[in-house]
């Protein structure tokens, strides 16, 4: 029907009018959502002065808790995108029996509450915890205020990211040209290497860049687990419990320019893979 109604509008030779309306309502109820984003962090970089944001800066416990933040997330991402990457893979290739409750496991940390994933990770972790104390014996592996924890933490409740997005890549590659590759002779190792994988790149840079982003801003989990060493978060926590909001305030903007500044770096990266696919 609707067919038949398209080729009655080319047989008289009229054009449908532009949805301008609907295009313009669209775009207004956006702007709302992007000025919401926005306007808050707007507002937080103009409360500072350079002055505070120098004297902030030259704090040598923030530029560590920065430092640590970011190799944290760093590590959290690139474990992610080592375990992640591989199980996105199988669920985009097979079906199997509870493939459902597997993908609904995957996003589990992202429905949990932070402090109750950081809760949980101690029982696990802890000194006493499930693997923390076997693990500290055994090979001197310590979670409970080391980096190690930090990682843990962040890369429970943003790992997900990595999964999803490397899935949806995997599944917008033809399975067809992995056919192709192995009877051309590639073993099922070269062709992923070589053809799915690159081919999937981009969606895979996408989730290791929120798996980063969502790992450096990570709170409530870090701060149950790890309490020290501080993280950026929760330096700008202990900041604004002891001195107020003017130093708590330039901590943030100093983590928000580094954060930004790197995730704008990684998603650049990503959509420069992406162009350079197209182009070949």
């Amino acid at each position: 029907m609707i067919r038949s109604a398209a080729r009655n509008l080319l047989w008289r030779g009229s054009a449908p009018s532009r949805p301008g309306a609907l295009y313009l309502v669209c775009w207004f109820l956006g702007s709302i959502l992007i000025g919401f984003f926005v306007v808050p962090l707007i507002a937080l970089v103009l409360s500072q002065t350079g002055t505070n944001l120098a004297t902030v800066a030259a704090m040598p416990d923030v530029r560590a808790s920065i430092a640590l933040s970011i190799e944290g997330a760093f590590l959290s991402a690139t474990l992610a995108a080592v375990v992640g990457v591989p199980l996105a893979y199988v669920l985009a290739r097979t079906n199997f029996p509870g493939k459902a409750a597997v993908t609904a496991l995957i996003d589990l940390p992202l429905a949990v509450p932070h402090t109750v994933a950081g809760i949980a990770l101690l029982m696990v972790f802890g000194r006493h915890g499930v693997l923390g104390e076997p693990l500290q014996a055994l090979v001197g592996l310590e979670f409970w205020g080391t980096l190690a924890g930090i990682v843990v933490a962040m890369m429970f409740v943003s790992a997900p990211f990595t999964v999803n997005a490397a899935r949806i890549g995997f599944e917008a590659v033809d399975p067809r040209l992995e056919k192709i590759a192995r009877t051309l002779g590639l073993s099922p190792w070269r062709t992923f290497l070589r053809i799915t994988l690159p081919l999937a790149r981009a969606s895979v840079m996408t989730g290791v860049t929120l798996t980063y982003a969502r790992s450096i801003s990570e709170f409530g989990a870090v701060i149950i687990l790890v309490y020290f060493p501080m993280s950026a978060p929760v330096m700008i926590y202990e900041l604004f419990l002891r001195f107020g909001l003017d130093e708590a305030a330039g901590a943030a903007v100093l983590l928000l320019a580094v954060s930004l500044s790197l995730f704008l770096l990684l998603r650049m990266l990503a959509h420069a893979n992406a162009g350079s696919r197209e182009m070949r």
